[in-house]
């Protein structure tokens, strides 16, 4: 077989090759394991810190056993897991260094082609830029959505109900004893999150990109399906070897631009901008913003799933999955793209079929006519910010309104449930100093919870604005991402409680009603906050972190942009 890099390692003469050959019989392997066999890596990323995760064992003996068929050998490493629930401050402080973990445990061991075992949020993103920069053929096996949640005959998308049920238990309209079986049956399953979250949004853009095998994303992870699909994936990886199928072939600028319009029919997280455009970096793709919103302008969400819409992710699936969606969106991607079976995705999608137009809407009955997401520029926002159009209240996609600034989330949490916070359904909550290097690592604070007070009035959404992120299982009129950041004197510093603020997401507009002259004025007097960390990893983070808009990658590991 061509291509075979392993060789490198075990077919050297002397004695490096026959101490390597001796050391891997020492987990018991025969002598013909070296008889011309490709090696496959399968790059777990499974952890018991890490529910989402917590099946992948099982997902990689499917892979084995469908390398093992194809002739090829299995070896199974690990890499750090980031836990979206667990870990702190972010995950997102931690996705570049799993990125780093992947590339080189990849790019230092004897592999022909690598598995890519995800699920989780940030681990999907993690893998496929290491896997970018290390490029040889690599193939994405998700784990898979979690069933649904089941609590008092209504069905629970863990997340966004979540979140919609706290507020009720938060304002007294839940007992003690309801919220604790909530607690006991909102996620029930193995698998991330049931809903259109960053989970399922880049597992299913890691399908759009062509890189897992088509039908493979959206699979719940206990529905037998998941270890049939892991099972030929194995045997997809011996087969891209012969082909030299690496990301680079695949994750191209065209295939980019799919995966973006994927994102705005989906009506994905939020999330997806970022990683995106730090995917394509690695591959010296440049991103922009107004590349995503050039499509969403274009695109019709048609995804009915929660938070934009009604339906869960098992449903999605059920109704056809991506490829459905992906089908009847066909004539606005580039199909002629190479996909990780050596075909193109015009013949992946070719005869995929919708089963539940409730679901996956048709193109004449879309949620909505734009995509999920829109780009929002202006005095606030020179580099850009984001809102999900599609899970923000109508009414308030054109606003203004007088700010109520929060320094920090500390401030925030501190004062939120307050009976005397000075503001009403006009207000305009404001947080900063949660970026890249303010918060650390821009965690998800950007969905501020609503005011208690507001909430009690009958209030459920006002406009909110941080240079923050917000889980994609999240909802509301809530803008992301403004950049740049307060902490590097970007224009958020620069507000103040009671100044009028304008968001028009039509006009994609976000600005502050003041002067030039003022705002200059304003943030002559800025001083960056204290750094976080003087040593380690938090400390090359801050040192060498870029801002939302450009991916929040290190500087060091994209390399020219073209």
């Amino acid at each position: 077989m061509k291509n075979k890099r392993s060789s490198g390692w075990f077919q050297t003469p002397g004695y490096p090759g026959f101490s390597r050959r001796a050391w891997l019989r020492s987990e018991g392997f025969p002598a013909d394991i070296f008889e011309g066999k490709p090696v496959v890596g399968i790059c777990n990323s499974w952890s018991e810190l890490n529910n989402c995760n917590a099946h992948l064992r099982e997902v990689a003996a499917a892979v084995k056993r469908g390398v093992l068929a194809a002739g090829g050998v299995p070896l199974e490493f690990p890499t750090i897991s980031l836990g979206e629930m667990f870990m702190q401050p972010t995950t997102m402080m931690f996705r570049n260094l799993m990125s780093m973990d992947v590339e080189e445990s990849i790019r230092a061991n004897p592999m022909d082609a690598v598995v890519l075992l995800c699920g989780c949020d940030k681990t999907t993103p993690a893998q496929l830029m290491g896997a970018a920069s290390a490029d040889i053929p690599a193939i994405v096996v998700p784990g898979g959505p979690m069933l649904a949640g089941q609590w008092q005959g209504q069905r629970l998308g863990s997340g966004t109900d979540g979140r919609k049920l706290f507020d009720l238990y938060r304002t007294g309209r839940l007992t003690d004893e309801e919220w604790c079986e909530i607690e006991g049956c909102i996620a029930r399953t193995s698998g991330h999150c049931t809903v259109m979250g960053t989970a399922s949004t880049m597992t299913s853009l890691a399908e759009a990109l062509g890189m897992s095998l088509p039908g493979c994303a959206n699979i719940p992870a206990p529905d037998s399906r998941r270890m049939a699909m892991a099972e030929l994936s194995g045997g997809a990886a011996v087969d891209m070897i012969e082909q030299d199928l690496k990301p680079s072939r695949i994750m191209t600028r065209e295939a980019f631009e799919n995966a973006i319009t994927v994102l705005m029919a989906l009506g994905g997280s939020t999330n997806a901008v970022i990683h995106l455009a730090a995917m394509a970096g690695r591959l010296g793709i440049r991103l922009t913003l107004d590349d995503f919103d050039r499509r969403s302008r274009r695109t019709p969400c048609l995804a009915n799933v929660k938070p934009s819409g009604e339906h869960l992710m098992e449903d999605f699936f059920y109704a056809g999955g991506l490829p459905a969606l992906m089908n009847r969106i066909g004539d606005l991607l580039h199909t002629e793209c190479l996909t990780v079976n050596g075909k193109s995705l015009g013949e992946n999608i070719r005869t995929a079929q919708s089963r539940n137009d409730a679901v996956i809407r048709s193109r004449t009955q879309p949620l909505s006519t734009e995509g999920g997401i829109a780009i929002l520029y202006g005095n606030l926002a020179p580099d850009g910010a984001v809102i999900k159009q599609t899970a923000a209240s109508p009414e308030l996609l054109q606003h203004r309104g007088p700010a109520y600034v929060f320094e920090t989330r500390d401030e925030m949490t501190a004062k939120l449930d307050s009976d005397d916070l000075p503001v009403d359904r006009n207000s305009i909550l404001v947080m900063r100093n949660c970026g890249p290097k303010g918060a650390p690592g821009m965690p998800e604070w950007g969905h501020i919870p609503m005011p208690r007070k507001l909430l009690n009035q009958g209030v459920n959404d006002i406009v909110r604005i941080s240079d923050a992120r917000m889980s994609g299982v999240s909802y509301g009129t809530v803008v992301l991402h403004v950049s740049p950041e307060s902490a590097v004197g970007g224009p958020l510093a620069a507000i103040r409680t009671g100044d009028e603020i304008v968001l028009d997401v039509a006009a994609r507009k976000l600005e502050l009603s003041v002067s030039p002259q003022e705002i200059r004025h304003r943030l002559g007097d800025f001083e960056p906050p204290p750094r976080h960390y003087d040593r380690g990893y938090g400390r090359l983070f801050l040192d060498h972190v870029t801002q939302a808009h450009l991916g929040c990658d290190f500087d060091f590991l994209a390399p020219d942009y073209r």
